[in-house]
């Protein structure tokens, strides 16, 4: 199975930038990744996705030019750059692997195969 480790994730205030990062332990050739996250009493929502390649991306309308997502495949690492952040982007960040590779959207945690644990991040006002 593909092992994933997510980090980067802590406190800050409203308008300042985190970059989390997921780093893979298994091969991902070919493998589709994301981001997702889940605050208290919601239901985990998408966030962002990337192809093997970077050469697509997608992003949910509510952090659209405040989060970029970007991988490095010779670190086998995806990062989530995460600027202007906002007490609503409070939640556990979660990485995930679609070894079907890249799909058009809605984007659903049923189309991810593997699971990291999950960083926390908490945006205070």
């Amino acid at each position: 199975q593909v092992q994933l480790v997510e980090s980067g994730g802590g406190l800050v205030q409203a308008g300042g930038s985190l970059r989390l990062s997921c780093a893979a332990s298994g091969r991902t050739f070919s493998y589709a990744m994301a981001w997702f996250r889940q605050a208290p009493g919601k239901e985990r929502e998408f966030v962002a996705a990337i192809s093997w390649s970077g050469g697509n991306t997608a992003y949910a309308d509510s952090v659209k030019g405040r989060i970029t997502i970007s991988r490095d495949n010779a670190k086998n690492t995806v990062y989530l750059q995460m600027n202007s952040l906002k007490p609503e982007d409070t939640a556990v960040y979660c990485c995930a692997v679609r070894r079907a590779g890249w799909v058009w959207g809605p984007y659903t945690p049923e189309q991810y195969d593997y699971w990291g644990q999950g960083t926390q991040v908490t945006v205070s006002s």
